[in-house]
């Protein structure tokens, strides 16, 4: 009965917390993504580091550091991914607590050219994702990305292009330990922004992202490279 009541206590305290973030308040997200195919094999390595910002800077969200190992089959048009992600997450405001997460995730990416310039991208995503203080967890999500050059046909060097994207976030249960739940539907990112290509190797991009879930929804500026090594 005790450890009920307390479990119930935990999760009103957490939506108390949840309620408390200042919405109006633009966070930042400062992200790497690279990428590596090994010569004459259908293997390679993906991965990105993110330090994400509640405010700009100065009062941590998150910071992901995530990896993983490629295949792609001949002919197939698709990557598949097979990774381990590491995050610590942050409280908003002027707490210095944080929460730990080991995650495990299985991607398959499917690209796609429409016309002459349109570029889509078809993401799926599973992750088997193991919170500090919770019981383990999995999710689903799907990321619809679009990129059009604006002044070449094609995402080329020199080349300005639109970035658009939309993610959707499923969890796989909502019991998370202790009396606590979690909705089927955990979130939504909406993405908006501009790129330049430096060069058939690197490209840079940056845009705003409104990401919603069922307690709270507030917009972040994303400032990403992106790296063929």
């Amino acid at each position: 009965m005790k450890l009920k009541l307390f479990g119930l206590l935990l999760f009103f305290g957490l939506n108390n917390a949840f309620s408390q973030i200042d919405q109006s308040q633009t966070g930042a997200w400062y992200m790497y993504f690279f990428n590596h195919q090994f010569k004459e094999s259908q293997w390679g390595i993906q991965g990105d580091f993110q330090y994400r910002d509640w405010q700009g800077l100065g009062d941590k969200e998150q910071l992901l550091l995530r990896s993983g190992i490629t295949f792609s089959p001949k002919n197939a048009g698709v990557k598949f991914t097979l990774g381990y992600g590491n995050v610590t997450t942050g409280q908003f405001g002027d707490s210095d607590d944080t929460s730990a997460e080991s995650r495990i995730y299985q991607e398959a990416l499917i690209p796609q050219k429409l016309g002459s310039r349109f570029y889509v991208t078809h993401r799926f995503r599973y992750e088997q994702r193991f919170v500090e203080d919770q019981e383990f967890r999995t999710r689903y999500r799907y990321n619809l990305f679009l990129n059009v050059p604006l002044n070449k046909k094609e995402i080329a060097p020199k080349a300005i292009y639109a970035a658009l994207y939309n993610e959707v976030f499923i969890n796989g249960g909502t019991d998370i330990g202790d009396g606590r739940t979690v909705q089927i539907f955990d979130r939504n990112r909406t993405y908006l922004g501009f790129g330049y290509v430096l060069n058939p190797k690197i490209r840079f991009q940056f845009g705003w992202m409104n990401q919603k879930t069922v307690s709270w929804g507030k917009g972040q500026l994303q400032f990403s490279m992106h790296h063929k090594i």
